[in-house]
């Protein structure tokens, strides 16, 4: 099936004129993140490892009016993301939300057999790179009274097999969300979550492609097995996380802090 995204809509100014940091920027939520970001009147710095994503995304942002910066970012490495911080904040002297979108899927297998090293590298880049780059941009955030957005998962919500190490990964980053609000909600930093279900972009199209490859089944049907455990019997596409992270980020969510917004289309209910 073919990547079937919608064109990026005009946005309502919620972000005017503030500097959102995006990780893990690349051809799906990340880019619509950006992109969203950008139509909604931030600044935005993009940070992830393949430098040709980022100024992929970039051009985009340019090409619609808006404001990028590119910075080639190892979220494991301190050293990077100290670069990262510092040029953010000399191009643009602040820094007003962090979306922390960066992740890897660890195989798919028991807990039981899983290799540690292999665990702990999920670790890094799903929990602790997170963490790492909140902390460098505290004082930042602390002066602009600003957000952090981090993306979870509904594996949050289910039981399904072999997801054990992207569980205990995804686990632990909302209660870093969590202790983080408490710690930085007296400083008037907000901290919140959003835990996306199956996002139909290229990853999940792929999956349908394999299963209806092995099936000798259309696309269509199993992208209909699928959307039918939602409510809106449909799944969500990029831009309709990044609306909800977007949210989160601007002065609209000024209250809510400490809390994860499911978006699933009604896949779990939370």
């Amino acid at each position: 099936m073919t990547l079937g995204l919608q064109a990026p809509q005009q946005m309502p100014a919620l972000l005017d004129g503030k500097v959102v940091v995006v990780s893990g920027v690349g051809t799906g939520l990340g880019r619509s993140v950006a992109v969203r970001g950008a139509l909604a009147g931030a600044r935005i710095v993009l940070a992830a490892r393949t430098e040709s994503r980022l100024t992929e995304v970039a051009e985009e942002i340019r090409e619609l009016g808006g404001i990028a910066l590119s910075v080639p970012t190892d979220l494991t490495d301190d050293a990077s993301v100290t670069n990262l911080v510092d040029a953010a904040l000399a191009e643009f002297g602040a820094v007003d939300a962090v979306v922390h979108n960066a992740f890897v899927q660890p195989p798919h297998e028991r807990l039981l057999d899983a290799d540690f090293d292999t665990v702990r590298q999920g670790l890094d880049i799903n929990l602790l790179a997170a963490l790492n780059l909140t902390r460098k941009l505290v004082p930042a955030l602390e002066k602009s009274q600003g957000s952090v957005v981090m993306i979870n998962s509904m594996v949050l919500r289910n039981q399904l097999p072999n997801f054990g190490a992207y569980r205990v990964q995804k686990s632990g980053l909302l209660a870093l969300a969590r202790s983080l609000s408490v710690e930085m909600g007296p400083m008037g930093i907000r901290v919140n979550s959003v835990a996306p279900g199956y996002i139909w972009a290229e990853r999940v199209q792929r999956m349908v492609e394999k299963q209806a490859d092995q099936r000798g089944v259309e696309p269509a049907e199993v992208y209909a097995e699928i959307a039918a455990d939602t409510d809106l019997r449909r799944l969500p596409e990029p831009d309709d996380i990044a609306n909800a992270v977007l949210f989160l980020a601007s002065d609209l969510a000024r209250a809510i802090t400490g809390q994860c917004l499911d978006v699933n289309c009604g896949h779990a209910h939370h």
